[in-house]
């Protein structure tokens, strides 16, 4: 008998451990949490780049604005980072079902050298539809990079060629142009999701 109170004393003391921390890391880290002081994103309706999308339109910050916008950057030889989490956007977006037509979603390349529109249009073509591929010259993708407090490098290969390094979380915004927050490189679902409705949330509460 006291042997089962013992663990039923323990068992509440684990959940409540486990309750704390998951309220630490929404205020913290998670959706609840404020963004870095000095690292946020300029709003986009700040920033002033022009980008061509995969279907050979150009497009620039005024394109997003409107609707709520899911950004993210990557390039098109990514091994394992961009195809992951472009994997996971195609699966929030699913989620989100018809509220997935309210918002912009796009894949900017920090490798334009070799993600060419036509590169671009293949290589998004693998996922979700309502992804857009983005690609410029390099002075216009530093410009964009440097709006949304991205950062990438050129990092040389043993073989020759060469790979980049890049930020990894994806950016929202607000169909206003502001920053909302960022969802972190493996984010769970359960956390992402909800992130994105706040953008959405947003935006019609704007409209109201």
């Amino acid at each position: 008998m006291r042997r089962r109170a013992v663990l039923g004393y323990g068992a509440a003391g684990v959940g409540a451990v486990a309750l704390m921390l998951f309220v630490g890391w929404w205020q913290v880290d998670g959706p609840g949490g404020p963004e870095p002081v000095g690292q946020r994103p300029v709003a986009l309706t700040e920033m002033v780049f022009r980008l061509t999308d995969h279907e050979g339109n150009a497009v620039g910050p005024e394109t997003l604005i409107g609707r709520p916008t899911m950004a993210f950057f990557g390039f098109t030889y990514c091994p394992d980072v961009c195809p992951t989490t472009l994997s996971d956007i195609s699966g929030w977006l699913d989620d989100l079902g018809d509220e997935a037509d309210e918002m912009n979603v796009v894949f900017i390349t920090v490798d334009p050298e070799r993600d060419t529109v036509e590169t671009m249009a293949e290589y998004v073509g693998y996922f979700h539809p309502a992804i857009r591929g983005w690609t410029g010259p390099e002075e216009q993708i530093a410009r964009v990079a440097d709006g949304f407090r991205a950062t990438y490098e050129r990092v040389p290969a043993e073989s020759g060629d060469y790979t980049m390094n890049h930020t990894a979380s994806v950016f929202l915004f607000a169909a206003s142009g502001r920053f909302v927050t960022m969802i972190d490189y493996h984010e769970p679902k359960e956390f992402a999701v909800p992130k994105i409705r706040r953008a959405l949330e947003e935006e019609m509460e704007g409209a109201t």
